[in-house]
């Protein structure tokens, strides 16, 4: 498994890499043994050092991701790092089921896009006041089921995703509502009825 250390405006050392790449290879390679990458990332956040780890362990493009805070940054690794292992205890079974099942299953190739709204509320918007787009990617819309869309979510650490319904094969989203549920809009047509 690849692993990236790195730090944003704080100097990583030899010895906290060392401890980082040691310490996550032990417990992704327990659960997945060819993960492909995981990336550390150590931040100072005012007096309090901040942690985010992401792993890609290889089934359909799936990132976990993990995150910590602490005084010192061995703390905030080790707490990061311990969300990690639990999301991979978690899921390990479901996700290599799911994994064996979909091989060979077709995805949805979609363009992500990220919006900065303007700040004027008129009708009609001067061009030099148009929302602008500021990061475009693709990204791969997987085909799951709603419960296997709520594990990806869950793992990725992610406020909302939108996957292909397994189910009805239209595109549906998931998304955690300010009341800690999730919800899920499904834009099936609904049986029976009028």
């Amino acid at each position: 498994m690849d692993i990236s250390v790195s730090g944003k405006q704080v100097d990583v050392g030899d010895a906290f890499r060392i401890h980082a790449e040691d310490e996550l290879t032990d417990a992704v390679t327990k659960y997945f043994e060819k993960a492909i990458n995981a990336t550390v990332l150590l931040s100072k956040h005012g007096s309090s050092m901040h942690v985010d780890i992401s792993v890609h362990p290889g089934p359909r493009g799936l990132i976990v991701q993990g995150h910590g805070d602490a005084d010192e940054a061995y703390p905030a690794f080790d707490k990061a790092l311990e969300r990690i292992k639990k999301q991979l205890r978690r899921y390990k079974r479901r996700l290599v089921d799911d994994h064996r099942r979909r091989a060979g299953a077709d995805e949805v190739v979609a363009a992500q896009q990220y919006v900065i709204q303007s700040e004027h509320h008129e009708e009609e918007v001067p061009e030099e006041h148009q929302q602008i787009i500021v990061a475009e990617m693709q990204t791969d819309i997987l085909t799951l089921s709603v419960s296997e869309a709520v594990m990806h979510m869950d793992l990725a650490n992610v406020p909302v995703l939108m996957f292909q319904n397994a189910k009805t094969d239209t595109l549906s989203v998931v998304y955690h509502r300010e009341d800690g549920n999730i919800g899920w809009i499904d834009p099936s047509p609904a049986t029976g009825g009028k």
